[in-house]
């Protein structure tokens, strides 16, 4: 692919896998590790998307056992439908405006400027959610019924700016919902399958004319990476967030951002 060699395809894999599921926005740490690497161009755009797919397949993966017991449960099982209905009743809202602004978002809002400053308020919002006193209704997720469900997804719309992280906006939706940060979490992961896919594969349908034979080694690359990667962060965020709050992920994400707008505005 032009311009992503094996070792840039590995590094944009690992930063893929290693910020998708934390709330520090993966589109961001993939726009600026592009800057960084010199990687551009339509069929930069394309790889990104399709190493998604990798980080995808580490939830499936990590998750299989509860994915099938629930698709075998959905004829029988009432934990099982509610939250299958919870999962398609929130992957709503983003899908329809994400659907409708899908050209404007990529046209005008992906430069490493917005990222920047999205970054910065996404972690005082993390800030100002968690100094709030949340009711834990839900610790389990098939606990989590149409109205929590519905303002997850709400909270996923924010999402669509790039740098505002999907997992951030669902998870903080999550706790303002009733949710424990556990239940949370892991709802944000089952959201991302079909969202992540439905948005993958929209891009992919429209670019996928652009690859050709060649392209597969450095697809493949990048996309074991996202997945390898992926599957460590998961599992050790599950195991972090029993214990601790989200403030740390803030402070990174605004003096992260900070230190980008200053270089941007003095180099």
């Amino acid at each position: 692919m032009d311009g992503i060699t094996v070792f840039k395809a590995i590094i944009l894999g690992v930063v893929e896998g290693l910020t998708e599921f934390l709330p520090i926005s993966s589109s961001g740490h993939l726009i600026l590790a592009g800057e960084l690497l010199s990687v551009s161009g339509e069929k930069a755009k394309l790889f990104e998307v399709f190493i998604q797919l990798g980080a995808i397949l580490a939830v499936i993966w990590i998750y299989r056992v509860k994915l099938l017991s629930i698709v075998k449960g959905l004829a029988s099982d009432n934990k099982s439908r509610i939250l299958a209905a919870g999962i398609s009743i929130a992957f709503l809202p983003a899908a329809v405006v994400g659907l409708a602004t899908h050209r404007l978002i990529k046209q005008y809002l992906f430069s490493p400027i917005t990222v920047s400053f999205a970054l910065v308020a996404g972690g005082i919002v993390i800030l100002l959610i968690e100094r709030m006193k949340h009711k834990k209704s839900f610790t389990e997720l098939e606990q989590v019924g149409i109205k929590p469900s519905f303002w997850i997804g709400v909270a996923q719309i924010f999402s669509l700016f790039p740098g505002v992280s999907r997992s951030g906006a669902t998870i903080m939706g999550g706790l303002l919902a009733g949710l424990d940060r556990k239940t949370a979490a892991e709802f944000s992961f089952f959201l991302a399958i079909p969202t992540m896919f439905a948005a993958t594969l929209f891009d992919l349908a429209k670019s996928y004319k652009m690859l050709y034979g060649g392209d597969i080694k450095i697809l493949a690359v990048g996309f074991a990476a996202a997945f390898f990667s992926a599957v460590i962060v998961i599992r050790w965020l599950i195991k972090y967030v029993s214990h601790h709050d989200f403030k740390v992920f803030a402070y990174y994400r605004i003096i992260f951002g900070g230190a980008l707008l200053l270089a941007f505005f003095f180099r």
